[in-house]
């Protein structure tokens, strides 16, 4: 990959792999309450989120599931791969300093309509915090 293509569906392998990992900081909560307008105060506010079940601010959970777009966009399938559709269930909190691995795994190939099916996981260490699967579309040798 040239950082502007990614693999063709005839690179692709049931199998594959890709991630991508980033600790969470104070400013990416804020960045991104400030980008989709969440200002839900379980993420901003220290005194209202100790009220709560998770006794302490966590990350939006839109904000590591974007982390699966990353890989997604970057590197498996990367460049080129078109966002269909993605399930998520968030399964446990991230907190700032948490450091999110997004693993993407191809899990099936639909050839004649160009569609890879993945399993899209997150992960604080070995606990998953989101389970989910994704269909994207991908560039064809075949269609060029």
């Amino acid at each position: 990959m040239n950082g502007l293509e990614g693999l063709y569906l005839e690179d692709i392998e049931i199998g594959m792999v890709g991630s991508y990992a980033k600790t969470v900081t104070e400013t990416d909560i804020v960045m991104f309450a400030g980008l989709s307008g969440d200002t839900n105060p379980v993420h901003l506010n220290q005194e209202f989120a100790e009220t709560t079940m998770f006794e302490g601010r966590i990350a939006h959970g839109m904000l590591s599931a974007g982390f699966i777009s990353t890989v997604l966009g970057t590197r498996l399938p990367g460049p080129g791969t078109i966002y269909l559709s993605q399930n998520l269930q968030f399964k446990a909190p991230v907190r700032i300093g948490d450091t999110v691995t997004a693993k993407v795994t191809v899990r099936e190939i639909i050839v004649p309509k160009r569609r890879v099916v993945l399993e899209t996981n997150c992960y604080v260490g070995d606990k998953c915090v989101i389970a989910g699967e994704a269909m994207v579309m991908v560039p064809s040798r075949a269609a060029a």
